[in-house]
């Protein structure tokens, strides 16, 4: 389960290594969710929020994280 912190960590923290370094964790592709989906996700934190991702691409529901993003500043 997750908690409603998770939504906001989502929409705000950076992938920390790999193709897509840098990239808030939302906005990463799809297909790239789905391969680490095939290969296994990290372990921990990371691999939970990656799932949870995946899981509100794939049905559709970016738009209830979009307002959480923070302001550029």
């Amino acid at each position: 389960m997750f908690d409603k912190q998770d939504l906001v960590t989502i929409a705000n923290m950076a992938m920390p290594f790999g193709k897509y370094r840098g990239r808030l964790l939302i906005d990463l592709p799809e297909p790239y969710l789905l391969w680490f989906a095939n290969k296994g996700f990290p372990a921990g934190r990371l691999g939970m929020l990656l799932a949870l991702t995946l899981e509100i691409k794939t049905n559709g529901l970016e738009p209830i994280i979009e307002p959480l993003k923070r302001a550029a500043p």
